[in-house]
C-alpha cells in the first residue's frame, strides 16, 4: 500500500500517473489517470484499461529490471490525442513502475496550425498581394498623373485589401477553434436567441441581395456552448445562404430538438451545390466556383469554421443539396444536459 503523504502527492499532480505492482496490476492512480483511463481500476491489470502494444511493452520492460523506458501513445477517437510516456521503476523490495502520461496534443495542434497556416496563407494570400503591388507599381509610373486611374485603382486596391483581412481573421479563428478542441464549451446558451441576434443583423446584407430572411423557432433552444463560436458558425451559415442562394429570394432559419439534439437549419432556394462538390464543401479552400466566391468576398475557410466549430461542441455539420433545388445547411448540437 502506498502511504498517506504519497498518495497525496500523486492526487496533486497535474498529469495522468498510475502505480503498477511486479503483475502489472494497478495499485494507485491519480484522478487525471482515472479520468483518461474510466475502466482504471486497483487491483485490475492496467492492460485492462490500455491496449497499446509500446506502452505495455515498455511497461513489462522496466517490471523486468529496466530502469527507465519512454514511448509516446496516440489516439484518434473520439478526437486525436497524443501522450509521451515514461514508464520508472519504483525502489523497493518488490518490483514496482511508476507510468507517467504527458499530453502532447496542445503542442502538436499549434504545430501543425503553425504549419498550416503558413502553407495556406502563403498560397491564398498571393494573389491579391500581387495585384496590390502592380496597382502601386502602375500608381507610381504610368497612372502617377491619372486622377481617374488613381481612384479606381485604389478601389481595387482597397477590395483586395479587405479579402486579405478577411482571410486573415478567418485563419486565426480556425486556428484557435482547433487548438480548444479537446475542451467541450459548457456555456448555457440559447441558440433561438443567437440565431434572432445574427439574423437581425444580417437583414440589411439581406435586403441589399433582395433576399427575405424568415427565422422560424417556437421558443428558447438551450445548449452548451461558446456564445462567440456559435455566432460566427451561424453568421457564416446564413450569410452564405444570403450570398449564393440570393437568387432563389428567400432565406430560411429554423431551429427544432430531436432526440436530446438541436438542430438548426439554414434553407436557400438558390441553384443548389452539385452532388460531386458536396464531400468536399468543408475543405479548407475548397471552392464549387473559385471566381464567383471571390467576387462575393469568400475565403474559402467558412464552412471548414462551422465544420470545426461543430465538433468543438460534440456536434456536426450536416448538408443537403440537389443542383436547381437550393441547399440546406444543418448545425447539428446536443441540448444543454438538464434540458436534454
Amino acid at each position: 500500500m502506498i502511504d498517506v503523504s504519497a498518495a497525496a502527492l500523486l492526487e496533486a499532480a497535474p498529469d495522468p500517473l498510475v502505480i503498477v505492482d511486479g503483475r502489472g496490476h494497478v495499485t494507485e492512480a491519480n484522478g487525471a489517470a482515472r479520468t483518461l483511463f474510466p475502466g482504471l481500476q486497483n487491483g485490475r491489470p492496467f492492460a485492462f484499461a490500455i491496449r497499446n502494444p509500446a506502452v505495455l511493452d515498455a511497461l513489462a520492460a522496466v517490471l523486468a529490471g529496466e530502469t527507465i523506458r519512454e514511448t509516446e501513445w496516440e489516439e484518434r477517437r473520439p478526437i486525436e490525442r497524443a501522450y509521451h510516456v515514461r514508464v520508472a521503476a519504483l525502489g523497493g523490495q518488490t518490483a514496482r513502475a511508476l507510468l507517467a502520461f504527458r499530453d502532447l496534443s496542445e503542442a502538436r495542434r499549434i504545430e501543425a496550425m503553425r504549419v498550416d497556416f503558413i502553407a495556406n496563407a502563403s498560397h491564398e494570400l498571393r494573389t491579391p498581394l500581387a495585384s496590390v503591388l502592380g496597382f502601386i507599381e502602375t500608381l507610381q509610373g504610368p497612372a502617377k498623373d491619372d486622377a481617374q486611374a488613381r481612384v479606381r485603382f485604389l478601389g481595387i486596391m482597397q477590395t483586395q485589401a479587405q479579402r486579405m483581412a478577411r482571410l486573415i481573421d478567418d485563419l486565426l479563428s480556425l486556428s484557435r477553434v482547433e487548438m480548444r478542441e479537446h475542451q467541450t464549451p459548457s456555456d448555457r446558451l440559447d441558440l433561438a436567441a443567437l440565431a434572432q441576434q445574427i439574423g437581425d443583423g444580417l437583414k440589411p446584407l439581406a435586403a441589399e441581395r433582395g433576399v427575405t430572411l424568415v427565422l422560424d423557432h417556437s421558443g428558447p433552444v438551450l445548449v452548451a456552448g461558446d456564445r462567440d463560436e456559435l455566432l460566427r458558425a451561424i453568421e457564416n451559415l446564413v450569410e452564405n445562404g444570403i450570398k449564393y442562394g440570393a437568387s432563389g429570394g428567400k432565406v430560411r432559419i429554423s431551429i427544432e430538438t430531436i432526440r436530446g439534439e438541436a438542430i438548426l437549419s439554414v434553407q436557400d432556394w438558390g441553384p443548389g451545390i452539385a452532388p460531386d462538390h458536396l464531400p468536399r464543401l468543408t475543405e479548407r479552400f475548397y471552392r464549387v466556383d473559385i471566381a464567383e466566391s471571390r467576387d462575393k468576398g469568400g475565403t474559402g475557410l467558412g464552412l471548414a469554421l462551422v465544420k470545426h466549430i461543430a465538433s468543438h461542441h460534440r456536434g456536426r455539420l450536416q448538408i443537403d443539396s440537389r443542383k436547381g433545388e437550393g441547399a440546406t445547411f444543418r448545425l447539428v448540437l446536443p441540448l444543454y444536459p438538464q434540458d436534454g
